[in-house]
């Protein structure tokens, strides 16, 4: 099979794989070698679906020795296999940089034969990509699960990012639809990731040292394949975030590439908008200051698609407002619809040379038409409506999300 042949073969099987954030590594390039490592990140371009493209993003092998239900790329579906050499992927990745098609390289893989045998492919071709065409470009590469902690450190020595990706967001859908894996097969390198990483960053404070994994690693859960709830998922992201320092736990709605009776049945399209809340609410996770069981509980398992989380949790706890924006703490300020993290600092900045009006807001941008309900400025209340659920619902409801149940709005929009 000629290479360009493989190529879209396993650029295509790679799609499914969203987990490929770029930022967080800072390499400069150096004297005889190829490339670098921006702490910004390597530049993004989309698909139409919503999938980064700017990397070279492809399988190593589609051959998989699994039979998980939910992939593509199980082993007991009929379509084209193809396997990549070494020699062959690393001459795709330095022709594509040299023609500026890519900035970067993210490698996945099937399993081919065993773990073991797969993870020694990635190392073998990223050290011909580091030592014999001294490329010093960006690496994210997927750890497999089940391989040697051995090869997990050689790999992560020469990659920039990893990710060991979790799928499914419960023990027992992982036994339902991917019984050859286990959950501490997944978990197991996670954690030993997480320690070099750890280990790495206190030993270079006292003398130079080969960083390990420098951009730190990320996961994937796929969003819908399981009756796994909202609250179940945005469990397990804290759990991850708070044990692992992961960077980032990427959402993938279910998207039915094969038949299964274990499988749901979607007719229309993927639950597009419920893999779009679960982000926002990662966001509140990571930057405000909410955990998972202030956002959903036992009674409300599930995040309402008409608003986004944050207005969800403000209308049911309007107990809480209005807050005074001259005297809220910072932490009250993250809290109100329409203000975000950077404005709510701008605010507490500002406030200290003057109190602010609702007109200084309005100039600082600040997102009124949602924060406005929420506020008093210098005591006085600017919402012109009470503070009522019924009331404030259908103001403060999510127009594009009508759009997204109806289809006419693409994952990109969605996102």
């Amino acid at each position: 099979m000629e290479i360009l042949d493989k190529l879209k073969i396993l650029a295509d099987s790679a799609k499914y794989d969203v987990s490929c954030s770029s930022s967080g590594s800072n390499r400069k390039n150096k004297k005889g070698q190829l490339g670098n490592a921006a702490i910004s990140g390597i530049c993004h371009s989309w698909a139409d679906d919503g999938r980064c493209i700017s990397l070279l993003k492809v399988l190593f092998s589609n051959c998989c020795i699994y039979d998980c239900k939910y992939c593509v790329n199980r082993a007991s579906n009929d379509h084209k296999r193809a396997t990549f050499t070494p020699d062959e992927l690393c001459e795709l990745a330095i022709e594509f940089y040299r023609r500026n098609y890519i900035e970067g390289l993210f490698l996945s893989s099937a399993v081919v034969k065993s773990p073991d045998y797969t993870m020694e492919l990635i190392i073998s071709t990223l050290k011909k990509l580091r030592y014999d065409f001294h490329f010093n470009g960006y690496i994210h590469i997927k750890s497999i699960p089940g391989a040697d902690l051995k090869l997990i450190h050689q790999a992560g020595l020469l990659a920039d990012r990893m990710s060991t990706n979790i799928e499914l967001p419960s023990v027992q859908g992982l036994k339902l639809l991917a019984p050859q894996k286990s959950h501490q097969s997944i978990i197991k390198p996670m954690a030993f990731v997480n320690e070099q990483i750890q280990d790495s960053n206190e030993l270079t404070i006292y003398r130079k040292k080969q960083l390990f994994v420098p951009a730190g690693q990320t996961t994937q859960l796929i969003v819908g394949a399981t009756p796994d709830s909202d609250l179940t998922i945005l469990n397990l992201s804290q759990e991850l975030y708070n044990r692992f320092r992961l960077k980032r736990v990427y959402y993938s709605a279910y998207v039915p590439v094969n038949v299964d009776t274990n499988l749901p049945a979607i007719t229309t399209s993927p639950p597009l908008l419920r893999e779009h809340r679960i982000y926002q609410a990662d966001w509140l996770l990571r930057f405000y200051g909410f955990n998972s069981h202030e956002l959903l509980d036992e009674k409300h398992p599930s995040f309402d698609i008409g608003v986004d989380p944050k207005c969800d949790w403000a209308l049911r706890n309007l107990d809480k407002f209005p807050v005074e924006i001259n005297k809220a703490p910072l932490e009250m300020l993250l809290r109100v619809p329409g203000i975000g993290y950077k404005m709510a600092q701008r605010i507490v900045m500002a406030r200290r040379i003057a109190p602010l009006s609702y007109e200084d807001l309005k100039k600082m941008r600040v997102v009124l038409k949602r924060a406005r309900y929420f506020i008093t400025c210098k005591g006085v209340y600017y919402g012109g409506v009470d503070i009522d659920t019924e009331v404030l619902y259908p103001i403060l409801a999510d127009k594009t999300s009508s759009k997204v149940m109806q289809g006419q709005v693409s994952i990109f929009d969605a996102s």
